[in-house]
């Protein structure tokens, strides 16, 4: 009897030591400051699931969409402080840990989408990602393109000299000043998810964002034009906390690290289409889409972006420059 109960002891014990190594489960936060229509959130959903799937429920991801965990400037503190796990975020924000990564939102330095294409999936990016990773402990899994950023305005722009004391939103990051600065505006800082209501109220004249964000954020309400500058072709990183990336086994890295950047592959897809639809879409609305020329916005900037003072060095500005 005795023999007995020892060995039914022997099995609880090891049934409940067993127990955590089964169903244990990490809960990871991904916030962002985009809508929930948009391919960003979308997207990052459809990786939640794909990772709670590959990894039969160990990881569970929650999304938080639209600010609802603060601010752009905010989330990324959030990585190092460990309120968040994953991120996404500008390549400006992410530049103010690592200036060079910058380099990426800069005005003009893509040509197009297939130039952006090329350097997301060649040796520059994953230089300036491991340089982001080694000075701030985080861990780059995706890469999103976010668009090719646009003006809009209530006032008629066709040329730089049009822009002269206009009072420009940027993001609140140093970066995005460099355009506004080039062509005689006055960059203005505003948070995203204000900035609807700092254009309807005046306090500042225009914006500037990708055809689907001006959609999502229903900007053209209160803007009379959307200017087809192009002047920045914008790009989102998903990043995980360092420490979370620590705590994580190196099977479930690999899934996380593949999952993601499946994800964000389909979100490029997914904006790109968008981008090619707006712009007759928008004309049908009866929404006033200006085609300029941008040649002369490009002369405008091109002192900025080349100068000893840039947040990138000049070799890495001609290497980006050279990706065919």
């Amino acid at each position: 009897m005795i023999r007995r109960s020892f060995s039914i002891c022997l099995l609880v014990a090891a049934a409940v030591l067993a127990a955590p190594l089964v169903h244990a489960q990490t809960k990871l936060k991904w916030a962002h400051v985009y809508e929930t229509s948009e391919p960003y959130h979308t997207q990052a959903l459809w990786a939640a699931e794909e990772v709670k799937k590959r990894t039969n429920g160990r990881i569970q991801i929650e999304v938080f969409p639209a600010s609802t965990l603060g601010k752009e400037t905010d989330i990324n503190q959030a990585l190092s402080l460990g309120t968040v796990d994953i991120i996404y975020t500008g390549m400006a924000f992410a530049g103010r840990q690592f200036p060079p990564m910058s380099i990426a939102s800069g005005p003009f330095i893509f040509r197009d989408y297939a130039h952006w294409q090329a350097f997301r999936e060649g040796p520059v990016f994953r230089e300036v990602a491991k340089g982001y990773e080694d000075k701030s402990g985080h861990k780059i899994v995706g890469y999103t393109y976010y668009g090719q950023r646009h003006l809009t305005a209530n006032k008629l722009v066709q040329k730089p000299e049009d822009m002269k004391g206009m009072k420009l939103r940027v993001p609140d990051a140093p970066l995005f000043v460099m355009f506004p600065r080039a062509v005689g505006a006055n960059p203005t800082p505003i948070a995203f998810a204000e900035v609807y209501l700092a254009l309807q109220n005046g306090t500042v004249d225009a914006q500037e964002n990708p055809l689907p964000t001006i959609d999502a954020k229903k900007f053209y309400e209160v803007q009379k034009y959307i200017m087809l500058t192009g002047h920045i072709t914008e790009s989102l990183v998903a990043i995980v906390a360092g420490d979370t990336w620590k705590k994580l086994s190196e099977p479930d890295r690999k899934v996380v690290s593949e999952v993601i950047w499946e994800a964000t592959t389909r979100s490029s897809k997914d904006i790109l289409d968008a981008e090619n639809k707006l712009v007759a879409d928008f004309q049908k609305r009866g929404i006033n889409v200006v085609k300029v020329d941008r040649g002369p916005f490009i002369q405008a900037v091109q002192k900025a972006v080349t100068a000893p003072d840039a947040p990138w060095p000049k070799d890495l500005y001609d290497r980006v420059q050279a990706i065919k």
